[in-house]
């Protein structure tokens, strides 16, 4: 839980529009040299003619997709994520911004550049969000209602992550009201006198919603990529779908009335997608009725929340679960110290569990600190980071369940509205840097997965030296 994060802003951006096909065509025509010429003119207009207005509404110019390189699906074999048949550790990071910013042609370099710093990073997974419910540039303006120029920039986000040989971790629905969120869905039944209940967490009982939910899902995955043709579901460029980002449901602490939306979503979800990875979201909390409920779980409120992580996460059609780390805002008051070893105590009891329990990965899918704490210093951000590391370090090592882990969040320079106080700048700090890039290449070396790293401008060989 991060409070507010990603809270949607309201950018001012400079109106920039192609030159219209009607100038095109006059300038042409100005341009000729003789009447003899006046045909080869007039087809070579007619021809550029066609293809502004072909970059115009597929909203990317051809020559930045030239060259699509080959990829494949991300699978699981018991506790481990499988790549061309070689064991897959993830080292990456959240950057939910990245549809949102992808919408104005002002904005889109920035996504390109998070994306190549990421590959230079050696990264391969990035989080982000799929979703943006009734909000400015929304995705889904009603409910099965899209604004066709955000999918497009979704598009775009998708085909420019492939050409950096990134994969995405996409996530359907917000808990939390930004960009939407299970709030907005509340909103619209209520709106079309379909609600039966105006509280927040109806999104999880509510049948219309459950509809509109579902008819959002297949709306998402059966999506043809306007710059690649690939439909969605069939794109290995996606690493995963997440239900929900961080779900709880304080109105039913049984975890019955969560636990019955997973098991139908996640059913339908693989109904229409056999190819990718599913996850839920959870933060890691156990429930109630779990021995580590008191002894792991940050404090009592933990397990009030109506999830429950290993109730939740063995579902059966749900291939690998989820863990948030945020000990800066569970012990607000603890010293460092104290909030590191929580974080190795959290970190190994999941993996235990994933281990031993749920037989599935466990991807730590956020983890940061905060620079508005009273303990925070450059040098303690990067000691937090460093343990965490080491744990997936030390479990790729020995075959176990701890997947990966995923920083919240990165930015590039100009973003500091989309902070939230977690915020970083690849390449400010190369102390920050060499923790992320010394993480990819012991993850790459461990099971010899280096030929991955190739679209990623040969990483391994220009940054991994022999101690890795």
């Amino acid at each position: 839980m991060k409070g507010q994060k990603g809270i949607m802003k309201t950018p001012q951006f400079v109106e920039s529009r192609p030159q219209s096909a009607a100038t095109y065509m006059h300038t042409q025509r100005e341009k000729k040299t003789g009447s003899g010429n006046g045909v080869f003119y007039q087809i070579l207009g007619f021809g550029m003619i066609v293809v502004l207005i072909y970059m115009y509404f597929g909203g990317i110019a051809l020559s930045s997709f030239d060259e699509v390189p080959t990829l494949s699906f991300v699978g699981r074999n018991g506790t481990q994520f499988m790549l061309d048949g070689k064991a897959f550790y993830v080292n990456g990071w959240n950057s939910y911004w990245l549809m949102a910013q992808s919408v104005d042609e002002d904005s889109r370099p920035r996504v390109r550049e998070m994306l190549k710093t990421g590959a230079t990073l050696g990264l391969t997974v990035c989080r982000t969000w799929a979703f943006n419910d009734g909000d400015y540039n929304a995705l889904q303006i009603s409910p099965g209602r899209f604004n066709e120029q955000t999918f497009k920039a979704l598009d775009y986000v998708i085909a420019e992550a492939r050409q950096h040989g990134i994969r995405l971790l996409l996530s359907l629905v917000n808990d939390l009201n930004a960009y939407g969120g299970k709030n907005q869905y509340v909103k619209w039944a209520w709106q079309e006198g379909l609600g039966i209940s105006s509280s927040n967490d109806s999104f999880f009982f509510d049948p219309s919603i459950r509809t509109y939910f579902k008819n959002y899902i297949k709306a998402i995955l059966t999506r043809k990529n306007t710059i690649t043709g690939i439909e969605y579901r069939n794109d290995p460029t996606i690493f995963g779908w997440e239900l929900i980002n961080e779900p709880r449901c304080i109105s039913d602490l049984s975890g019955d009335t969560l636990q019955e939306w997973i098991e139908e979503m996640s059913a339908f979800v693989k109904l229409i997608d056999k190819n990718h990875l599913l996850t839920i979201g959870l933060e890691g909390f156990y429930g109630p009725n779990d021995p580590k409920d008191l002894s792991v779980n940050p404090e009592y409120w933990a397990s009030k929340l109506g999830s429950d992580f290993i109730r939740n996460s063995k579902t059966e059609n749900i291939d690998f679960t989820s863990v948030h780390i945020y000990p800066d805002q569970w012990f607000p008051n603890q010293e460092f110290e104290d909030q590191l070893k929580f974080v190795h105590k959290w970190m190994v009891s999941h993996i235990e569990d994933a281990d031993t329990v749920l037989k599935k990965p466990v991807l730590f899918s956020e983890y940061g600190f905060s620079d508005t704490m009273e303990n925070f210093t450059l040098l303690n951000r990067e000691k937090m980071h460093t343990t965490i590391s080491n744990i997936i370090y030390k479990s790729a090592k020995k075959n176990k369940s701890g997947a990966g882990a995923l920083v919240w969040q990165f930015l590039v320079g100009g973003m500091k509205e989309f902070s939230d106080s977690y915020g970083m700048v690849p390449y400010e700090s190369s102390s920050t840097d060499s923790v992320f890039i010394k993480q990819s290449c012991r993850l790459a070396r461990i099971k010899g997965w280096t030929h991955i790293m190739k679209v990623s401008n040969n990483f391994v060989s220009k940054n991994c030296g022999k101690e890795y």
